[in-house]
């Protein structure tokens, strides 16, 4: 339990960041979701059972604090962490966290997000496909990976100390 716990109030603070400030720094509507930069850092470490737990409460939280469709976060952070855990590797949890690795596993599990997210969460059926898979998953997973950069810069840092 306590491996839930601390990981849970760490993000109830990024929760509120994500509601509060990073839409003042959104691009044409395009928001990177700080959220999944930790919850995929979590999961590299905990593997895959661990990610798709803690994706669930972390986005069943961010759907309680947003006024969102209650359990459109919690699936996608659940779908997108359960396929991102196939890539844990205990024997390789630094490599996978602080080099540009960590990157492409950001931008995987953020196409995957906010494809799920946009279905789910934002249902128009008028809406092509297209500007599903440019505006509603690759932008914001192109976004949220520009931010990703920063974990792999302080755990390279990290590493060489």
């Amino acid at each position: 339990m306590i491996n839930y716990l601390k990981p849970i109030l760490i993000f109830i603070p990024i929760i509120l960041v994500q509601l509060i400030i990073v839409p003042l720094i959104s691009i044409y509507e395009i928001v990177p979701q700080l959220i999944l930069i930790l919850l995929v850092y979590y999961t590299l470490i905990g593997g895959q059972i661990y990610g798709m737990i803690l994706g669930f409460i972390v986005g069943f939280l961010f759907d309680l604090f947003s006024g969102g469709i209650l359990g459109s976060s919690a699936l996608a952070m659940t779908v997108s962490m359960f396929i991102l855990g196939y890539f844990y590797n205990e024997n390789r949890i630094q490599e996978n966290t602080a080099t540009y690795s960590f990157l492409v596993y950001l931008l995987f599990a953020s196409i995957i997000y906010s494809l799920i997210y946009s279905e789910v969460g934002n249902f128009n059926p008028d809406t092509r496909l297209r500007v599903i898979l440019f505006e509603g998953a690759l932008l914001p997973a192109l976004y949220t990976t520009l931010f990703g950069i920063l974990v792999v810069v302080f755990q390279s840092k990290r590493k060489f100390e």
